[in-house]
């Protein structure tokens, strides 16, 4: 597929956000994640920063604990700000582990991992064009 994709998530979901882009490599997306791309001594924001400039999609995976930490905020708020400002980025919301899109957010269809993993991926893989 060759598309860049920034996974978003909270850590208390790390290893299912895991599961989710190794299928997403698997596939052939060029999937961004902190834990495979965050080296020790690297600068976090500096990382993330090349991430989310070089990505096409934010996946923005909710959680059972929400999306309003400090890290995942960030990261969907600023793809919601280029987005805004005119970049080809576009969001695509998982429920990853549960929980509820943010409102600004809520009219975007999101794939549900939650009730049924595959479909959830295979819309997910479908909508990374």
């Amino acid at each position: 597929m060759g598309v860049n994709a920034f996974i978003s998530h909270r850590g208390s979901d790390a290893s299912l956000a895991e599961r989710l882009a190794t299928e997403l490599k698997n596939a052939g997306v060029d999937v961004w994640l902190d834990n495979w791309e965050i080296n020790l001594g690297d600068s976090i924001v500096e990382r993330m920063q090349q991430g989310l400039s070089g990505s096409s999609y934010l996946i923005l995976c909710y959680s059972v604990d929400g999306v309003a930490a400090p890290w995942i905020g960030r990261e969907w708020m600023s793809a919601l700000a280029r987005q805004l400002d005119g970049h080809a980025v576009k969001i695509l919301p998982v429920r990853l582990s549960g929980g509820q899109p943010p409102e600004i957010l809520a009219d975007i269809k999101y794939a549900d991992l939650v009730r049924d993993w595959d479909a959830g991926v295979a819309q997910l893989r479908r909508a990374l064009v």
